[in-house]
Order: structure tokens, then C-alpha cells, then sequence
């Protein structure tokens, strides 16, 4: 069964079970596969469907932040709710320790010394980490260990 099969599902389920929040975050994210599967004319797999919900999750996270600057934390826990519930159908992420490691051995692999080989480090790394870490957590480490 395709990833975006079952939250459909998941969504008929949090409606019997009067789970508003989660019937209402599924909903979203299914509009949001809809909308691409219309704007894009395919058919989503699982690939892009967690393309898809990292992209809702990173969205609620700049929220999150916005909102707790504003001091709306009735909109913030709802975010974070979102988020929670989003984070359930992906990949588990890497520790920032072996995050380290496999930075390294990209480095290592590319052959890069220096800053200026940022972009064969942050390129190679952005393909085998998809979905395992964020491009920014990447992006960080990688600078750390090249400085």
C-alpha cells in the first residue's frame, strides 16, 4: 500500500475516532498531495509523497518559531501537533553523532579539504541523506567539519 493510501485511511480512521486535530493535519497534507498530483499531472509514490510531508513539516516549523516570537502559544501547540503528527510517517532521523559520521565519510569519498569544496560535499550528502536529515542539520555539519 502507497504511503499516501494509508493517511487517507488514517484520516477515515481519526474520523470515527473524533480525533479533530488529526483528522484535520491528515486532511491537509492529502490536499496537499492532491494539488501536486494535479498542478504536476502524476501519480505520487512513496518518494515524493515524503518529499511532500518534509516540506509541510519544515513549513509548520517556520511557523512554530513565528508564532512563539508573536507569544501565540495556543497556534504554536497547534503547530507543534501538526508537526508531531507528520513526523509519525518518516524516516527515522539520524543523531547528530551519526550524522558526523557519514559526513565524514562523504568527505572523505569526494576527496574534499576545504570550505570551497562545500558544494561536492553538500551535493553527494543531500542524495544519500534525503529523507534521514535536514539540509540544514547536513549543511552545518558538513561546514563544521570542513572548517
Amino acid at each position: 500500500m502507497l504511503l499516501k493510501d494509508k493517511i487517507k485511511n488514517e484520516v477515515k480512521e481519526a474520523m470515527k475516532a473524533k480525533d479533530t486535530l488529526r483528522r484535520d493535519a491528515l486532511r491537509l497534507l492529502t490536499s496537499a498531495f492532491k494539488q501536486v498530483e494535479v498542478d504536476e499531472r502524476i501519480e505520487l509514490d512513496d518518494a515524493a509523497t515524503l518529499k511532500i510531508i518534509q516540506k509541510q513539516v519544515k513549513q509548520r516549523l517556520d511557523s512554530l518559531s513565528q508564532y512563539k516570537e508573536a507569544g501565540r502559544d495556543d497556534l504554536a501547540d497547534k503547530e507543534q501537533a501538526e508537526i508531531t503528527i507528520y513526523e509519525a510517517y518518516l524516516p527515522q532521523q539520524l543523531s547528530d553523532d551519526e550524522l558526523t559520521q557519514r559526513i565524514q565519510a562523504i568527505i572523505t569519498k569526494v576527496g574534499a579539504e576545504s570550505m570551497k569544496d562545500i558544494g561536492k560535499v553538500m551535493g553527494m550528502a543531500s542524495k544519500e541523506l534525503n529523507g534521514i536529515a535536514d539540509g540544514k542539520r547536513i549543511n552545518v555539519c558538513a561546514k563544521g567539519l570542513l572548517s
